[in-house]
């Protein structure tokens, strides 16, 4: 028996989608850990994701999780837009929607370029940043314009551009293969932002990164 009540899920999901609605799409993320699937580099073994966690006192990012990677822990940090969010103008130029959420994941990296100690006291130990920013429909994503646009900006910039869709796709996951999201089961629901620190502080991963790194 599944932890989630997936048929429930995909309604919540496909509101979401229907109603371009942010709001709605943060709620059931933050209920349903096994719709990030494609997001965990592994998939097995995972490690809680936290939401609105505060970056200073400007910035806030939507979810952050571990990568307990043996080279160093690499925190993912993920920016949610609307699902149908307007991507591009009709002279192919990005939108100011575009613009504006790009700049915004920009702006935590700049952040902790400038203020480098903040890593250690927000996430205990950061051996690299993966920043993803997820925003608009697969269709949108694969105009000729905007399929250029999207793989020039991958390749050479810190963080990565997902559609919505990557939210879709775990729901047949979920379907056909429930055992493959076990590790999920155990971490069923997004932890706020005061879980974070207390988290860090009890993992033995974390104290042995800091002392290499800080």
């Amino acid at each position: 028996m599944s932890t989630w009540n997936i048929i429930e899920v995909e309604k919540e999901l496909k509101s979401a989608y229907d109603n371009n609605s942010e709001v709605e799409l943060l709620k059931v993320l933050k209920s349903n850990s096994f719709l990030f699937y494609e997001l965990y580099s592994r998939r097995w073994g995972i490690q809680p994701n936290f939401k609105e966690v505060s970056l200073g006192n400007k910035f806030r990012c939507d979810f952050a999780w571990l990568n307990d990677n043996s080279d160093g822990p690499e925190w993912v940090l993920l920016e949610v837009e609307k699902p149908h969010m307007k991507l591009f103008k009709q002279n192919g130029e990005p939108s100011s929607e575009l613009n504006h959420a790009v700049e915004q994941v920009k702006s935590w990296d700049r952040y902790f370029n400038t203020h480098p100690s903040e890593k250690s006291r927000i996430f205990g130990a950061v051996s690299k940043f993966r920043f993803i920013l997820v925003a608009g429909k697969k269709e949108d994503w694969e105009t000729e314009d905007a399929a250029k646009w999207r793989a020039y900006h991958n390749k050479e910039s810190k963080f990565e551009i997902r559609s919505s869709d990557v939210f879709n796709r775990p729901l047949k996951v979920a379907k056909e293969q429930i055992a493959e999201l076990w590790s999920f089961e155990e971490n069923p629901i997004s932890l706020g932002h005061s879980n974070l620190e207390k988290y860090w502080k009890q993992y033995d991963y974390i104290s042995h990164w800091r002392k290499i790194l800080n």
